[in-house]
């Protein structure tokens, strides 16, 4: 997949847990690429979609992150980007590998789709309309709590901690 497309997944997934950690999932949704090149720095030749892309690996690390240790969610968010390039990265035609140990690859919904092709920016974009829908449908009302995308300004005018001119400002902004 492209970047822009992982770039999405990661964003839209992780913004609808914590929008603090999207820039923290945004650098572990890429990761898994620009790892190979940081290896190769160091002297490691490493091939497209070999050792950076194992989603044991990957898996291990949120479990890690969630389960042992985090410090505020910073390493479970950049793993989690991670795991969601190498999730994205199973649908295509070449997969990736599930373990270190198996020379086999692993596809979802039969690996179909091909990098930059159509069917790639309609899954990436799909996931970000499900998450936008979500995000809408949990979103609070009456003003109550913080909601960082969609502000319920008629709410805060209400509440009295938004005036007039502001409100009248962004009522039809929706993000």
């Amino acid at each position: 997949m492209k970047w822009i497309n992982h770039l999405a997944i990661a964003g839209a997934t992780t913004a609808l847990v914590s929008p603090a950690l999207v820039p923290v999932a945004l650098l572990g949704s890429t990761a898994p690429d620009w790892l190979e090149w940081a290896l190769e720095k160091f002297g490691h030749r490493v091939r497209h979609r070999t050792l950076t892309h194992i989603m044991l690996y990957w898996i291990g690390a949120l479990v890690f992150a969630l389960v042992l240790w985090d410090f505020h969610g910073i390493l479970a968010a950049f793993a989690w980007g991670g795991l969601s390039h190498v999730l994205a990265d199973s649908f295509t035609v070449t997969g990736v590998p599930f373990s270190p140990f198996s020379d086999r690859r692993f596809h979802l919904f039969g690996g179909r789709l091909r990098t930059g092709d159509s069917g790639e920016y309609m899954v990436a974009w799909g996931v970000v309309g499900v998450c936008v829908v979500l995000a809408l449908l949990f979103k609070p009302h009456g003003g109550a709590g913080w909601y960082p995308f969609f502000y319920d300004w008629a709410g805060l005018y209400q509440d009295g901690v938004v005036d007039a001119k502001e409100w009248k400002d962004n009522r039809l902004k929706f993000f």
